[in-house]
């Protein structure tokens, strides 16, 4: 375990407690509790930081790079989504029994305005707003409390993704398993890029992007 300050506890549990606070306390505000949970990040983030804050959660200007973000990102997002559609959802649904929920997602992709409105507010709460909450902050402070040894970093994947898998609830078990799959290989796709807030943004930008576009048009 890495020697750490009261403060860098503190802070850090503060922080979650709100974020916990937001998604499971009598106050629901819908589509609006990720933008507000990552608005409590961004300010915990400084109060611990300073003026390193945004490189603390993975920000890196020196990675925010026009090939990492619209080349090799969307090459990766696709390579995820063509092994989620075609291999781990229909395997999952065959361990199951039980068929992945779409439901709400057909129901906000049902005319063009809709599915254009709707592209734009998941691009920003989840593509960016889940990652900076579950990569930048939580799978970060993780580390930093238990060290980066092999065993936390699968451990804070595993736990960290298995939350993150519980949170998709509404897309049903199948579901759930696959967010939890797909999100361990983001999470693992971050620590190897050492961090890099920038490109799992963005792969997660365009994975519900294609998964989107394939909704509104039957493909899925």
């Amino acid at each position: 375990m890495n020697k750490i300050t009261s403060r860098q506890i503190l802070i850090p549990l503060i922080t979650i407690a709100i974020i916990l606070f937001f998604w499971f306390g009598p106050i629901h505000l819908g589509f609006l509790t990720l933008i507000i949970s990552s608005i409590v990040v961004f300010i915990g983030s400084a109060i611990e930081y300073k003026g390193k804050w945004l490189s603390a959660l993975g920000f890196q200007r020196e990675k925010l790079k026009f090939k990492n973000i619209f080349v090799y990102a969307p090459l990766v997002a696709l390579g995820l989504f063509i092994f989620y559609i075609f291999i781990l959802i229909p395997g999952v649904t065959e361990l199951t029994g039980v068929s992945i929920d779409y439901s709400f997602f057909r129901e906000i992709t049902k005319d063009l305005k809709t599915f254009l409105i709707s592209l734009l507010l998941i691009l920003i709460g989840s593509g960016f707003g889940e990652e900076i909450i579950f990569r930048g902050y939580f799978m970060r402070q993780f580390l930093k409390i238990f060290g980066e040894s092999k065993i936390s970093i699968v451990l804070g994947i595993v736990l960290i993704t298995a939350f993150f898998g519980f949170m998709h609830s509404g897309q049903g078990i199948t579901g759930q398993i696959g967010t939890f799959v797909i999100g361990s290989l983001i999470a693992l796709i971050f620590y190897l890029r050492k961090y890099d807030l920038w490109f799992v943004c963005s792969v997660h930008c365009f994975f519900n992007t294609i998964a989107l576009t394939c909704i509104y048009f039957g493909l899925a």
